[in-house]
């Protein structure tokens, strides 16, 4: 698998997206930091059976910044307008950040929603690891783009010379840093969705982690699983927070065999 640049196709309302496919809906939101690339181990085979549209979350890649007290309700608003101009229900299936997204749309906005894929998302994290979150945040300056060092060894550990992990480290160093400090600061201060409102879930809900994922941890997508109506949860045996990147085939199993069962593809 090679992580090279993807030529967007169009931008709606200031989002970047790169679509490819044809079929139901797809629309990727990657984490904090990424872009549209992230999903390059999804892209290909999932276009075999749906119309994906891969987009670069705001202030990241080539999609507009948002202001830097945006919270998380405006993030949402912006995908949402994207859904909206797409002009259909869509998949949406988010990573990370993208997850909260995801779970925030599909809980506030169902109309927009037929089913969602939610990876290494968190679920109420443990005091402990909120405040590390938050202190990581409030560490970000605006004017410089933060070392990478960090969050690779969080996601790949020591070997960092990996192609997944040269690729992260591109993206990493190249985001602008109002970007990156608006949504880290959002990701570090919001802790997923309440149980009331997983309770409320009308749609279908694929929630995947890694069995090493120390933060998005499989507790968590357990518990999303089972509060959901609709909620199903797959633990990948030996994965961590990349796991999209570092267990591909996996993870593409899992998505289509999840919206097999539930009737959105053939």
């Amino acid at each position: 698998m090679t992580w090279t640049t993807l030529q967007r196709s169009d931008v709606i309302n200031g989002v970047s997206c790169y679509r490819k496919g044809d079929g139901p809906l797809l629309v990727l939101i990657h984490g904090v930091g990424l872009r549209a690339e992230a999903w390059r181990g999804q892209i290909d085979v999932l276009a075999d059976h749906f119309s994906v549209c891969a987009i670069d979350m705001p202030g990241h890649g080539e999609s507009d910044i948002l202001d830097p007290e945006s919270g998380l309700a405006e993030f949402s608003d912006r995908i949402s307008s994207v859904i909206e101009e797409l002009n259909e229900p869509v998949i949406l299936m988010g990573h990370s950040m993208g997850g909260m997204i995801t779970m925030d749309i599909a809980a506030n906005k169902p109309h927009l929603c037929k089913a969602i894929v939610v990876l290494n998302a968190i679920c109420g994290r443990e005091p402990e690891a909120s405040e590390a979150v938050k202190q990581r945040a409030a560490s970000l300056s605006i004017d410089s783009t933060p070392s990478p060092d960090d969050p690779l060894r969080r996601w790949f550990g020591q070997d960092q010379t990996v192609p997944q992990a040269v690729a992260c480290r591109s993206w990493l160093t190249s985001v602008d840093p109002v970007g990156y400090k608006t949504a880290y600061s959002v990701f570090a201060n919001n802790n997923g969705l309440t149980d009331d409102e997983l309770e409320a879930l009308a749609c279908p809900a694929l929630f995947m982690t890694g069995s090493e994922e120390p933060n998005s941890t499989p507790a968590m997508s357990e518990k999303m699983a089972r509060l959901a109506p609709k909620g199903k949860a797959v633990i990948i045996e030996g994965a961590a927070h990349m796991m999209p990147m570092t267990h591909a085939v996996e993870v593409n199993a899992h998505i289509l065999e999840f919206m097999k069962a539930e009737g959105v593809i053939q």
